[in-house]
């Protein structure tokens, strides 16, 4: 199994979920707290890959809520600024094991990745369809 550094923000419940599927299926987690990572383009732009820029974002963090910023007007430092301004932009978990880092917790990626039970679908394709409820799925709980 792996060892999985886990940036969350403590406070996000759907965060808490899944470090409890990555632990139920044998992975050590080293969690970290994403708003106390000094976080620089450098050490944030690695997580998400060849991603368009507007799916780096956390579509639930308020200031895009609320219009304050437009993921699709961003250019890639423009959105990295933003992020490291403000933490629950970034979409969460920050994941990386060995050299490899992912932005997001897609099931089906981290099981083709690490080995996870898949779960099916993504948050993401839920959330697309207004289905998904926040992170608060069902995994099997440790005995």
């Amino acid at each position: 199994m792996a060892e999985v550094t886990f940036f969350e923000l403590a406070d996000c419940p759907a965060n808490a979920k899944q470090k409890q599927q990555l632990r139920a299926a044998g992975h050590a987690l080293v969690v970290r707290d994403l708003a106390a990572q000094a976080w620089t383009r450098e050490t944030l732009r690695p997580f998400f890959g060849d991603r368009p820029v507007d799916e780096w974002f956390n579509r639930r963090a308020p200031a895009i809520k609320q219009g304050a910023v437009d993921p699709e007007s961003l250019g890639e430092d423009a959105a990295l600024d933003a992020m490291i301004a403000d933490v629950t932009l970034i979409r969460r978990p920050l994941i990386q094991v060995g050299d490899r880092r992912e932005a997001g917790f897609d099931p089906n990626m981290l099981n083709a990745w690490i080995g996870i039970a898949p779960t099916g679908e993504s948050c993401d394709s839920k959330h697309a369809r207004g289905q998904c409820d926040h992170g608060h799925h069902h995994f099997p709980q440790r005995a």
